[in-house]
């Protein structure tokens, strides 16, 4: 190689593929929520997962937890890395903003990615007083309002311009704070996500008709 003037690249390993191999467990829950997002009223169920935000040839990470009744984003966390730290300070933060509204009977649904099987989760989980529940294998559907989510979000944001990880997170930050009480849907009653929940937990429509 020496005399050719040949030179052999070193591929680093991947330590995502580490830390997933390290989290790795095989504590899968059942699928409680058998894609009855909207039958049991507001903080029934709740969604979970996480998303890759492409910019500058990196990615920032969000984590969300949204009920699905209500399509309210009830906590949130962005990351530059996919450590499980984000993640469990999402669940975290769900708690400490509204354990009041939440009771025994409250379920947290996700998909089976190595964050959500392992031990540190299931047991914040369990410590909180919430029910865990994961989609079968490889079934996007059974998570669909998420997936709905992240996807609406990435139509509507632009971090092309952005050039470090603050400036994707000042954009999903207002973002995220537009989508809870700006962004009327259809099917929320023409309201906002904050604004249905107030409507349907008070009785009193915010709007005009």
């Amino acid at each position: 190689m020496h005399k050719y003037n040949l030179i052999c690249p070193i591929r680093q390993a991947n330590p995502y593929r580490r830390m997933a191999a390290a989290l790795k467990t095989n504590n899968v829950a059942d699928n409680l929520v058998n894609r009855e997002f909207e039958e049991h009223g507001p903080r029934s169920i709740l969604l979970t997962d996480i998303t890759y935000i492409p910019y500058n040839g990196t990615f920032a990470y969000l984590s969300t937890i949204i009920d699905a009744f209500t399509k309210q984003v009830l906590s949130y966390a962005i990351s530059d890395n996919l450590k499980l730290d984000f993640v469990l300070l999402t669940v975290e933060q769900l708690i400490r903003n509204h354990r009041i509204s939440l009771d025994e009977e409250t379920i947290i649904h996700s998909d089976r990615g190595v964050h959500y099987t392992s031990y540190k989760f299931i047991e914040i989980v369990k410590d909180s007083n919430l029910r865990q529940s994961m989609s079968r294998r490889a079934n996007c559907w059974d998570n669909a309002p998420q997936e709905s989510f992240f996807g609406h979000m990435k139509d509507e944001i632009d971090v092309s311009n952005c050039t470090d990880f603050c400036e994707v997170k000042d954009i999903i930050d207002d973002w995220i704070d537009y989508y809870n009480n700006e962004r009327y849907q259809w099917d929320l009653a023409k309201l906002s996500p904050n604004e249905y929940y107030s409507y349907i937990t008070t009785g009193i429509y915010p709007l005009k008709k």
